[in-house]
């Protein structure tokens, strides 16, 4: 049995949907204004979030998805604040797309880069636990069995990123590699997600169900095509959403690059303000 196949908990297993293809008028008022999301819960529930508002009942069972776009490295996120449900909602106070530096868009941003973050210091999470800036994924994925080409969004924790899988169920990093290396990607299969029974906290698993079918291949280049799909992995969760209010900035809000030369240490003034003197001594001189 060929690698190809061995990888899939059901190899013999192909699409049968063939539901009509809506109409342009239906997904032009689809698509409208609409944003769509698939929440994880630490009840070990899924909930579909359409325009920030569930659809439908939680499910526990595992959900079957086609991973259409994700971005190339490992996103990070810092709130101020712990969480709190009854709190109006507010975007992140600092994340990173790409896990370098500061989003252009973040209302309050921690450093010059990611590397050189207080926040991303081991010890500077909660309670002196872990790092304050976390990991994350956000995926844009199909549902399996819907061709209308709506895409959602899902967010992949820290926890259910990183580790090393058993047989063919693996934490998402591990996971695309493993289907690299056995010749298939996470936009070529169908992917069951679930909750790991044995973690002590909500963790993810991912696992490749089966190949796409001619018709999946067909959906899964069209919506690839599409600026919407890419938006999926770029929008924080708070944003996708559609949640605008910034956060408030923090006192410890850090406002030039944390690193400074030495010469700029010794001297305990930092480059601008030797810049700014020096015009104003030119401008005294000239005068």
């Amino acid at each position: 049995m060929s690698n190809d196949v061995s990888i899939f908990a059901n190899p013999g297993a192909v699409s049968t949907a063939s539901r009509r293809e809506p109409s342009k008028l239906a997904k032009a008022l689809a698509s409208a204004n609409s944003s769509r999301r698939i929440q994880t819960n630490t009840n070990g529930t899924f909930r579909r979030i359409v325009n920030g508002e569930q659809v439908g009942t939680a499910v526990r069972d595992p959900i079957n998805v086609v991973v259409v776009h994700a971005l190339e490295k490992v996103s990070r996120i810092w709130y101020q604040k712990e969480y709190d449900p009854d709190a109006k909602p507010t975007l992140p106070d600092c994340w990173s797309n790409l896990g370098d530096r500061p989003d252009a868009q973040a209302g309050n941003p921690q450093g010059a880069t990611c590397v050189d973050c207080s926040k991303n210091v081991d010890g500077s999470g909660p309670k002196g636990k872990g790092r304050a800036c976390r990991f994350q994924r956000r995926l844009a994925v199909l549902l399996e069995g819907d061709m209308s080409g709506d895409i959602y969004q899902i967010n992949i924790p820290a926890k259910s990123l990183f580790g090393k899988g058993v047989g063919n169920t693996h934490p998402f990093e591990s996971y695309h590699r493993y289907l690299t290396a056995n010749k298939e990607a996470v936009d070529t299969v169908v992917t069951e997600i679930s909750y790991n029974p044995n973690a002590d906290s909500m963790e993810l698993q991912f696992r490749a169900i089966r190949g796409l079918s001619d018709e999946e291949f067909d959906l899964v280049d069209a919506v690839q095509a599409r600026p919407d799909t890419a938006m999926a992995c770029i929008l924080t969760v708070a944003a996708r959403d559609g949640v605008t209010e910034q956060p408030q900035a923090q006192a410890d809000k850090v406002a030039e690059p944390i690193r400074k030369s030495a010469s700029a240490k010794a001297a305990g003034v930092s480059a601008e303000a030797k810049a700014s003197l020096a015009a104003q001594i030119a401008s005294f001189n000239s005068d």
